[in-house]
C-alpha cells in the first residue's frame, strides 16, 4: 500500500493516479531489477472481489502491454463512467470520458467478445474502466519516464496515450459487484448496504474470504439493547441503546438511552484511561454520551459526543462545511470529523 506523501523532491501531494506511481517509481525500478515482469496497479477506494490471478493470466495470454479491468455497463449508467471501445480481439481502440448523445452511442461494443453471455451483452452494450491495471513493467516505466513524464492520470492520459503509441492495450471483463467508494455518499451507502439480509457484497464468502487485521480485542458487550439490521465490531460497550440499520465500529462506547439509525460509527483507535480523559474539558470521553440521537451520519474515529446531543440534520441541509465545529454535511449526510469534540446538548 503506497500512501500519499510529501517529499523533497517532489514537494507536492499525489496529483493523480499515474503521478502517485511516478513518485514511488524508485520502488518499482528495484522490483524490475529483481526480475519482476508485470505490475498490478490497484486503487485503494474500490469495493469488489476479484481473482487477480485470472486477470494477470489474461494479460499474459494476450501478450498485452497494458490490460484494463472493464465492467459491463447498461445505457442508463454508462454516461457516468469513462468508456472504452474494443475490436474483435478485445484490444482497446478508443476511449470516451463520460460521453452523452451520439458520442455515447458510438461507444457500444459487442461484449460477448470478452466472455459475456449473449443476453447479458444485450443488456450491457458498454464497458467502463474500473481504474485497475496490469502493466508490463518495462512499458509502464517507459510511459511514465519517457513518453508522458508530466501526465498525472492513468485513465485519461497514460492509457489513451499508450493506445495512440501503438501499444497492445487489452480489456479484461469483470462481471461482478464493484463500487467506487471515493465519495462520502458512496462510502456511506456501501457500508450500510452490508447490513442488508442478503447484501450484494458479502464478507461471508467461504470461497473468497476477506481478512482484516487481528487486533485481539474482547467481544462486544451489549446491555439491554434493541439492535436490528446492524453490524457490531469487536470491543464495543453499548448500554440500553436502540440501534437500527447501522454499522458500529471497534471499541465504540455508547451510553444509556441512545438511538442510532442509518449511521456508521467508526469507533476508536484505542481505549482511553481516566487520566487521559481528565485532560479534556469536562472529561468528555471518547464515544457517544447518554441520551443522544444520531441519524444518517458518519462518526469518524475518536470522536467525543457529549450527552443529550442530536445529530439529525434537523434543517435537512445538503451541503455545509463546519470543520471548525467538528462536522461537515455532504449529500445530506452528517460527517463528524476524526478526533472532534461535540459538546453536550448540541443539535445539528
Amino acid at each position: 500500500v503506497l500512501a500519499a506523501q510529501q517529499t523533497p523532491p517532489p514537494p507536492d501531494w499525489f496529483q493523480g493516479t499515474s503521478d502517485a506511481v511516478r513518485q514511488y517509481l524508485w520502488l518499482f525500478e528495484e522490483q524490475v531489477k529483481s526480475g519482476i515482469e508485470d505490475l498490478l496497479i490497484l486503487s485503494g477506494d474500490h469495493l469488489y472481489r476479484m481473482d487477480y490471478e485470472a486477470f494477470v493470466r489474461h494479460h499474459r495470454v494476450t501478450d498485452a502491454d497494458i490490460t484494463v479491468a472493464a465492467l459491463p455497463m447498461d445505457e442508463e449508467r454508462a454516461p457516468a463512467f469513462g468508456l472504452m471501445k474494443i475490436d474483435d480481439a478485445g484490444r482497446i481502440i478508443d476511449f470516451a470520458e463520460k460521453p452523452t448523445g451520439e458520442e455515447l452511442q458510438s461507444m457500444k461494443v459487442d461484449t460477448t467478445v470478452l466472455g459475456l453471455s449473449a443476453d447479458r451483452a444485450k443488456e450491457n452494450p458498454f464497458i467502463a474502466s474500473m481504474g485497475i491495471y496490469v502493466f508490463k513493467a518495462s512499458a509502464m516505466l517507459d510511459l511514465l519516464e519517457i513518453h508522458f513524464p508530466d501526465a498525472n492520470d492513468f485513465g485519461s492520459e497514460i492509457i489513451p496515450g499508450a493506445k495512440d503509441l501503438g501499444l497492445n492495450v487489452q480489456a479484461y471483463l469483470f462481471d461482478g459487484y464493484w463500487e467506487d467508494i471515493g465519495t462520502i455518499s458512496a462510502f456511506y451507502n456501501s457500508n450500510l448496504a452490508l447490513t442488508d439480509p442478503n447484501p450484494v457484497f458479502s464478507f461471508y464468502d467461504r470461497s473468497a474470504p476477506i481478512y482484516t487485521m487481528s487486533r485481539y480485542l474482547p467481544p462486544s458487550k451489549l446491555l439491554e439493547c434493541e439492535i436490528s439490521d446492524s453490524i457490531i465490531g469487536d470491543g464495543c460497550n453499548i448500554r440500553e441503546a436502540a440501534i437500527k440499520h447501522s454499522v458500529i465500529g471497534l471499541r465504540t462506547l455508547i451510553g444509556e438511552n441512545c438511538v442510532i439509525e442509518d449511521s456508521m460509527i467508526m469507533g476508536a483507535d484505542y481505549y482511553e484511561r481516566m487520566e487521559e480523559c481528565e485532560l479534556m474539558p469536562g472529561c468528555l470521553p471518547i464515544g457517544v454520551g447518554a441520551n443522544c440521537v444520531i441519524k444518517k451520519a458518519i462518526v469518524d474515529k475518536n470522536v467525543r459526543i457529549g450527552p443529550n446531543c442530536q445529530i439529525i440534520n434537523k434543517d435537512n441541509v445538503q451541503e455545509a462545511n463546519h470543520e471548525e465545529d467538528g462536522y461537515i454535511i455532504k449529500d445530506g449526510i452528517i460527517v463528524l470529523i476524526k478526533d472532534s469534540v461535540i459538546a453536550a446538548n448540541t443539535i445539528i
